[in-house]
């Protein structure tokens, strides 16, 4: 199997796919038509297709009918609430509802990957899944598809995912032995004093002074409780109190999040969280309240699956440059499956300067150098090659 040349082959029928699923996003958990379309390629490749698994998750199984492994392909497939604002042609027909993240390309990898194997599946042994996810944006699409008995019905012996990443260019490998992506919880404060008059305010206890004192106080956890040489961001992005000019509120309320990539480090931050909120609430004679909602764990790569991929890479994409150290904060709930099954997340630099293409994810002008998704499908038919080896 020539793998370079098979998905240099099928770009055109990847953007065609990206194209159709980016005209037509869907939120979370309402991926009706991006996973019927999925299941019509699917069945047209000879691939048995079991869906509503997670609500909307589609999963396709291939049998090369020889003992082998199994090897699992995971591809998010929601949009964001966002109103687009590129001018393309194939921009989003859905009113407030975007691509802005890449899904859409991972979408149209999973499905044209699907495709070259199903074409070449002489080649190897064992089995291939792949696993497209609903509600990857926070929602928990992953851990519903988990609730759905997803692992005990394909049994993986490994997990793969990939994703589009704007913050490097074309050209860049993002192949992380170990911790690659941050753990993320929800952090809610509500802060309860007694409301009253404005000109008042000895005749109230006012929780905005307080909560704004906790907002600027947890600032200081990272720099003043957590190693230097380890990493914690907390980010507080809501503040809420209060509706007119006049009136000091009974409550105040703070919403953020934070990320960290081990357990020790959370449970310093959180405990911290804690401390500062209770003690300056209490100094400003309020009461309060922490609610702490874990999201995800981090996205830890078996060094074992990311040294065969950096391996995969050097004979497949010689061209490409491949950091085999970097790490980021965001988050992304592929980490429950890689708690489960050894693998790995790779990122895979899609910006382009040229093109402009250069927007941040999550972004209303968010696009992506498509040429990409050619190097996405390069590497896992590549990894397929090496991980089902074919047993005669």
């Amino acid at each position: 199997m020539n793998i370079p040349v098979s998905a240099e082959e099928n770009f055109a029928f990847a953007k065609m796919i990206r194209h159709d699923i980016h005209q037509h996003p869907e939120l979370g958990f309402m991926e009706f038509r991006t996973a019927s379309l999925i299941k019509k390629y699917l069945d047209g490749f000879g691939y048995k297709v079991i869906d509503h698994i997670g609500k909307t998750g589609v999963v396709g199984i291939l049998d090369s009918g020889r003992p082998g492994r199994t090897i699992m392909f995971r591809f998010d497939m929601d949009a964001l609430p966002i109103q687009e604002e590129n001018e393309t042609d194939y921009r989003s027909q859905n009113n407030g509802v975007m691509h802005g993240c890449g899904h859409d390309g991972h979408v149209a990898i999973g499905i044209t990957t699907a495709k070259i194997i199903s074409e070449n599946i002489g080649s190897i042994s064992g089995k291939v899944v792949f696993l497209f996810q609903p509600a990857e944006e926070g929602f928990g699409g992953a851990d519903a598809m988990l609730k759905d008995g997803v692992l005990e019905l394909i049994k993986p012996d490994a997990a793969l995912a990939v994703h589009l990443w704007n913050e490097k260019p074309f050209g860049w490998l993002g192949i992380t032995p170990g911790p690659l992506m941050a753990g993320a919880d929800i952090i809610e404060i509500k802060i309860t004093g007694k409301g009253g008059h404005g000109a008042m305010p000895q005749e109230a206890v006012d929780p905005v002074i307080a909560a704004a004192q906790v907002l600027v106080s947890v600032q200081t956890i990272s720099s003043k409780f957590i190693s230097p040489f380890d990493s914690v961001v907390i980010s507080i992005t809501e503040f809420k109190a209060g509706d007119t000019h006049n009136v000091i509120p009974p409550v105040a309320y703070l919403r953020g999040s934070i990320r960290s990539f081990n357990k020790d480090t959370r449970a310093v931050a959180l405990s911290r969280i804690h401390q500062i909120t209770s003690a300056i609430s209490t100094g400003y004679g309020c009461t309060s309240e922490v609610v702490i909602t874990p999201l995800t764990p981090p996205v830890v790569n078996s060094t074992e699956a990311a040294n065969l991929l950096i391996e995969t890479a050097k004979e497949y994409l010689p061209d490409m440059t491949i950091d085999n150290s970097y790490q980021v904060m965001a988050s992304d709930d592929m980490a429950f499956f890689l708690e489960r099954i050894p693998g790995c997340y790779i990122l895979i630099g899609s910006a382009d300067e040229e093109k402009q293409l250069t927007a941040h994810h999550h972004n209303p002008k968010f696009d992506f150098s498509e040429e990409a998704m050619t190097s996405a499908i390069t590497l896992l038919m590549g990894y397929s090659t090496k991980y089902l080896k074919r047993i005669e």
